[in-house]
């Protein structure tokens, strides 16, 4: 009997200004057989030609880098129907463009240091679709850009009574950092309950996932940083 060819391995371009660190995210990631660095760029042009050139599934993206930054880039790759997925690589506590990053598009955050058992989880779970972000940093990542801009769009405003009282509570405890079954404990429901909930939720207003969704809550005004 012939054996069934290999599953192909993702692709995975690699955006850092620094030699070392792209040095050290390639041996993390090459060392997988699901995984294949394609390539390297040093900065955000050199990225998007990149992508251009050779077709990746993912992009680690830094966000501060001479020339096109990482934050002009993502938001051209993200703004193509057929583009990667984009996980910013970060440092967290000087990264001011990160939270811009995750507005443009970006589907979650890597950090620069994080041990390469977690790169792995991250780089796969990104690539099945889904926002690897702990609730907890999402909430402190967005308190520290929204507390700079505390007025409400009225845009966004708006768009809240497209929302069920229910879904706006669901909402508010998704952007305070709960996770799904913390959510269900305290509203008595089922943590499936709660995942209807957000998928109505992320229906409604049009946004890509949850970490877009924390965002939206603190813009439009539903809650406010401190709360």
């Amino acid at each position: 009997m012939t054996a069934p060819p290999p599953a192909p391995s993702s692709r995975v371009l690699i955006c850092d200004d620094q030699e070392l660190i792209r040095m050290g995210l390639r041996m993390v990631i090459d060392s997988q057989p699901d995984l294949t660095v394609v390539g390297e760029a040093a900065d955000g042009d050199a990225a998007i030609a990149g992508v251009a050139a050779l077709q990746p599934d993912l992009v680690l993206m830094d966000v501060r880098m001479p020339g096109l930054d990482g934050l002009a880039a993502t938001e051209h790759l993200c703004a193509q129907p057929d583009g990667p997925r984009i996980l910013v690589v970060t440092t967290f506590d000087l990264d001011e463009y990160a939270y811009a990053a995750l507005r443009a598009g970006a589907n979650g955050f890597l950090v620069k240091d994080a041990p390469a058992e977690e790169i792995l989880v991250t780089v796969r779970a990104v690539l099945r679709g889904e926002v690897v972000l702990a609730p907890s940093l999402t909430r402190r990542l967005v308190e520290r850009f929204v507390r700079r801009s505390p007025t409400p769009a009225p845009a966004q405003r708006s768009r809240l009574a497209a929302l069920t009282e229910r879904e706006r509570e669901v909402l508010a405890l998704v952007a305070r950092g709960l996770a799904n079954g913390e959510i269900a404990d305290r509203l008595f429901v089922g943590e499936t309950t709660v995942k209807t909930h957000l998928g109505r939720i992320l229906t409604k207003l049009g946004l890509r996932d949850r970490v877009h969704a924390v965002i939206f809550a603190y813009e439009s005004g539903l809650i406010r940083a401190g709360d």
